[in-house]
């Protein structure tokens, strides 16, 4: 059975707010959606082919009070960008990127008009572990500079995957970057506590990533690896150095995230730092 809603106000073209019997208040995302529409109409749940539904009260205020500041055709074109994402990914988009991207590269193309360059530190961390992430956001900065006449610095592309992988994972902006920054800081303390300078296109550094973002992620889920005491005591015995770096590290983690990390993480580790001394 066809759900019909009421408009509440419309606030643009393309944007209207509606009465949900369930959400009580919802904003409603959709090409000419509010054309020749006011309050009181009722309005077809789904009556446009893609319609994006932002149910959460928080998101929608945010929503409603970026619309003053973006363009009719900007707001519409980013619409347009996250139906893409959310092809190119296959999976249902976290209701919060349209908030988060919506904001974020509206004030990229008023960046770039300006000639104001951001760093990203992480964009080789972001490629090695988000590489379907970081291969839509390209496109995504490729149709944004083809409509827009500007020219992006390629920190946006890592950026921009960021927000994808936030919405595709549903894990927020801010701990996503709270790991990446953990993960720099580990390279830091091994880099000066081996003496080395850590090659990124190298296939051990690489792998080093992927481990150290793993590792994180099972100690924010609290996933133990299971004890090997035999392998635990060998490694210690034969890579003392990287056995007491690796020690080292998790203690870091752990102080962190501020929750416990699964002690077995200390042999996996030990293999992978050994790998970058090319002893192993």
């Amino acid at each position: 059975m066809e759900q019909i809603l009421i408009i509440q106000k419309v606030l643009n073209n393309n944007v209207v707010i509606a009465h949900h019997d369930t959400y009580k208040e919802v904003v409603l995302i959709g090409n000419g959606l509010g054309f020749n529409r006011k309050k009181g109409d009722s309005i077809p749940f789904d009556e446009a082919d893609k319609t994006f539904l932002l149910k959460d009260e928080n998101e929608m205020e945010q929503y409603v009070n970026l619309l003053p500041y973006i363009e009719e055709k900007l707001l519409i074109f980013i619409h347009e960008l996250l139906l893409f994402i959310e092809e190119k990914m296959d999976k249902q988009l976290n209701e919060h990127i349209h908030v988060a991207l919506t904001d974020h590269i509206a004030f990229a193309i008023n960046r770039a008009k300006k000639e104001i360059q951001f760093s990203n530190p992480f964009l080789f961390e972001i490629e090695s572990l988000y590489p379907k992430e970081y291969l839509v956001a390209k496109d995504v900065v490729t149709k944004v500079e083809e409509r827009t006449g500007v020219s992006f610095p390629e920190g946006e592309v890592g950026f921009i995957a960021l927000h994808i992988h936030s919405a595709v994972t549903d894990k927020s902006l801010r701990d996503i970057n709270r790991y990446h920054a953990l993960i720099s800081k580990m390279v830091n303390i091994i880099e000066d506590n081996l003496d080395i300078q850590l090659e990124k296109n190298n296939i051990d550094y690489h792998r080093l990533i992927q481990h150290l973002h793993r590792a994180i992620d099972r100690a924010a889920k609290g996933t133990l690896l299971g004890e090997e005491n035999k392998l635990a005591a060998m490694l210690k015995s034969e890579y003392p150095v990287c056995y007491n770096l690796a020690y080292k590290l998790i203690k870091v983690m752990q102080n962190q995230l501020n929750k416990p990390v699964d002690e077995a993480e200390v042999m996996y580790l030990t293999i992978h730092l050994q790998r970058l001394t090319h002893k192993f």
